[in-house]
């Protein structure tokens, strides 16, 4: 492993100066690949700059099956060595190597999720997720929380039996893919998997079936694995037969969002769990024991980081469905956990389980301009979360686990479709589009193109897409939870915490981070700081120490939480009126908590308080979601109370957009002609513009600039027929000169005079140029001059290096 990563960290820092060429070439080919047809890249260059790609990538396959081998090597010494009276390997040390192994997986499943590789990264995940819980299980069973070989059974068989399904579809998916060493590996590990639980069932059967499944990955892994990173190690030169990598081409960003390639690993977090859930129900195991936690757990953390990679690959909708089933996730395994310590069931409260049914729904309806197959799947957790409300025992009660055994079945199918169509070339009907070709037949409402420029930032470059639709839906989530009545039984006796925890505070923590990527600093501010609060909150309050730490310590927490969210409620002014109303109510919500520690709070003002905060939460999660989806109409959200100077007036965020757009350059011209300034790409570097007819624009671009008066701030013009009014005015030499020059790099440092009126400079002179001359040029590059066009006016223009431009945004 230490070698595997040794060999990229070198790799990386060798290759550091060609991706930074790659990059450069690749600005410039943007500016200029509109302006006349490119030459082909010599064979040279072009396999320098798509080598690097695809040898990475090479790398991360060899992590990926190498790992396989070595977890698959370490179970067949266990296997084959495995006695009833004592092991090779202790459960613990087993427990602890599976989870470095497993962590392993999952780092090369995440990297090759960055591409198109979906079986390669299910296959990953999953057997990651399968060595980590099965680890954590090893590791209880050492340490005698789960005892005897009954307990040890009890606890493996129901994950054991989901990842034998799972790998079961992983393995026929690469049959019809015709990825051979993938589908053997996800054949081999099933049927080790259906082994183990033969073998757990019947000690007479032994482990050695088991043990033979795994050499066969042990043997394939290792070639397999070791030929792709001597090919990686010797740049192609030794490859051992068969194990050549393909080259694949780049997916658009069109592409990359309709194939989310870790949705898959969520499916399979679902049929984790919902295993678990329905083996009590048909007589798998005889009860949920507290053995079974870690798997509940492991799809619970599987899903957290689906949620994190759905964003990365700019998939609001999947992110927010696997946040929300995360939740149940750990809300799951912790009501399976505390009956350890309390010998009591918990309960659930009704009202939560109600609003969780309603946010599922209208994610559900939201979900079927996907397909209508991912609407119909989510509509069986809003079925869940109302048999949850319908019994006061929730997870332990027949009800629920009958629509967990429902959803074991349709998400065993959808995992089977959904990866079918993202790595085969033909497609299963899955109602792709069916809501899209229905609402293009009438004008009521307008969906949004599947485009990556839908989640562009406000400032600058991100990789995510915006959260704040989860945000939303965790902040009603969080209020309805604490709605809560605790009676004579303490607050463990009710499943409050983990709602407030994780749902108020970690998915926010996330979805805090998310913003602060996407340069939206006072929502970020706001998540963050109400995750934090949710989180301090539901551990002292529903946790067991409200009762020992009530008073002035607590009472000074909470004051400082009401400062904080007073520069928020402030700044909110300047947002929106949703947002302004959103923090105000937060407000109120800190204000009941204060007066709950100080012990004066009045009957009823916590639960309306409460209300009205989920309320106000949800109709932003529904306006989010809804304004994220359609083009138009548009749910309002309201402008802002009080409107900053300047472009935009606070209520417009700064666009970020694709230069070799002709639609992105038509609205830098509008925002150019009002007044806008303009970081663009030109043939040489990165350069701020402003129109020379307005002088406020001028002055900001001036006041922008580092070193404006070491480096004046010069004037673009698209053609040399831009100066004819003032040919007469120039040298005739000189003009000769700019004929044959231009367009091209080269600036034309002239003396100032009366040729300058022709472009009705005003009072933006004096900021262009030095005293006595100015710079004028024609640049050759495509976006420069066709925005020079539309504004119909020369640009004045700070040249200025990319790293300055950069530090200036």
């Amino acid at each position: 492993i230490a070698l595997l990563f040794l060999v990229e960290h070198t790799y990386r820092s060798s290759a550091a100066g060609l991706g930074c060429a790659a990059r450069g070439c690749s600005a410039y080919k943007a500016g200029q690949s509109n302006v006349r047809s490119v030459s082909p890249e010599p064979p040279l260059q072009r396999d320098a700059m798509t080598e690097p790609r695809v040898e990475i990538e090479s790398l991360h396959f060899s992590v990926g099956i190498l790992g396989i081998s070595g977890g698959s090597l370490l179970l067949l010494v266990n296997g084959y060595s495995h006695s009833p009276s004592e092991a090779l390997i202790h459960s613990t040390a087993l427990g602890i190597l599976l989870l470095i192994i497993a962590a392993l997986l999952a780092y090369a499943g995440v990297r090759r999720s960055l591409c198109h590789a979906p079986l390669f990264v299910c296959l990953c995940l999953t057997i990651s997720a399968l060595w980590c819980g099965s680890g954590l299980v090893h590791i209880l069973h050492g340490e005698g929380v789960v005892q005897g070989e009954e307990g040890l059974r009890g606890a493996l068989i129901p994950g054991l039996a989901a990842f034998t399904l799972a790998l079961l579809v992983i393995g026929v998916v690469g049959v019809l893919c015709k990825e051979v060493v993938l589908s053997i590996i996800a054949f081999s590990v099933c049927l080790a998997c259906a082994h183990q639980i033969a073998g757990l069932y019947d000690p007479s059967f032994g482990q050695g079936a088991s043990a033979a499944s795994y050499l066969l990955v042990c043997f394939l892994g290792a070639y397999f694995g070791t030929g792709r990173l001597l090919s990686y190690i010797t740049k192609g030169k030794v490859q051992l037969p068969g194990t050549r990598s393909e080259k694949k081409a780049k997916l658009t960003a069109a592409q990359a969002q309709d194939r989310n390639d870790v949705v898959t690993a969520g499916l399979v977090g679902n049929l984790l769990s919902a295993t678990v859930l329905a083996c009590p129900l048909l007589g798998v195991v005889p009860a949920l024991v507290p053995g079974q936690v870690p798997w509940l757990w492991t799809a619970g953390v599987l899903q957290l980081g689906v949620c994190i990679l759905s964003y990365r690959a700019m998939d609001t909708l999947a992110a927010t469905f696997y946040g929300f089933t995360a939740v149940l996730k750990f809300a799951e395994g912790y009501s399976l956990l505390l009956p350890v310590w309390e010998l009591q069931v918990l309960f659930s409260p009704v009202p939560l389980p109600t609003v969780f049914a309603v946010l599922f729904f209208m994610l559900a309806l939201f979900s079927t301009q996907k397909s209508l197959a991912d609407g119909l799947y989510q509509l069986f957790y809003v079925a869940y979360c109302v048999a949850l409300a319908a019994q006061p025992r929730g997870f332990f009660q027949g009800g629920t686990q009958g629509v967990q055994a429902a959803i074991f079945v349709v998400s065993a199918v959808m995992l089977l479709l959904t990866l079918h169509n993202m790595a085969c070339p033909w497609r299963l009907p899955t109602g792709e589009g069916l809501l899209r070709s229905l609402l293009s037949r009438t004008n009521l409402l307008t969906l949004r193109p599947l485009d990556k420029d839908l989640h562009a930032p406000y400032l600058g470059y991100s990789k995510y897409a915006d959260a704040e639709v989860l945000g939303h839906g965790c902040s009603v989530l969080s209020a309805f939870a604490i709605t809560a009545t605790v009676g004579s039984e303490g607050p463990l006796a009710f499943l409050v915490l983990p709602w407030v925890v994780v749902a108020g505070g970690l998915l926010q923590l996330l979805c805090g981070s998310v913003a602060f990527a996407r340069g939206k600093t006072l929502e970020s501010t706001a998540f963050i700081l109400y995750g934090i609060m949710w989180a301090v909150w539901g551990l002292t309050r529903y946790g067991g120490l409200y009762g020992a730490t009530r008073g002035f310590n607590v009472a000074v927490g909470i004051i400082c939480f009401l400062l904080f969210n007073c520069f928020i409620t402030g700044g909110a002014l300047f947002l929106s009126k949703a947002w302004f109303a959103y923090a105000l109510t937060f407000q109120l919500i800190l204000v009941s908590f204060l007066l709950d520690t100080l012990g004066t709070l009045p009957y009823g003002y916590d639960i309306g308080v409460t209300i009205i905060f989920g309320l106000v939460s949800f109709y932003c999660f529904l306006a989010n979601l809804f304004n994220s989806s359609f083009q138009s109409p548009q749910l309002p959200l309201g402008t802002p109370f009080f409107r900053l100077s300047g472009y935009g007036g606070g209520g417009e965020h700064c666009p970020h957009v694709p230069a070799r757009k002709a639609t992105s350059v038509q609205q830098i011209a509008e925002i150019m002609k009002n007044g806008g300034t303009c970081g663009m790409p030109t043939d040489t570097v990165y350069v701020l513009v402003a129109a020379c007819n307005r002088p406020d624009a001028v002055e900001k671009a001036y006041k922008a600039k580092v070193h404006a008066q070491d480096r004046p701030m010069s004037l673009w013009i698209s053609s040399i027929k831009q100066l004819e009014p003032a040919r007469h005015l120039l040298n005739p030499v000189l003009w000769d000169f700019m004929e044959a020059a231009w367009p091209s790099s080269i600036s034309m440092v002239i003396p100032r005079g009366p040729w300058m009126d022709c472009f009705g400079l005003k009072d933006s002179a004096k900021y262009i140029g030095t005293p006595t001359s100015i710079a004028i040029r024609n640049p050759d590059c495509t976006v420069a001059t066709h925005l020079i066009d539309l504004v119909r006016i020369g640009l004045d223009s700070c040249m200025q290096y990319s790293t300055d431009f950069q530090r200036w945004v």
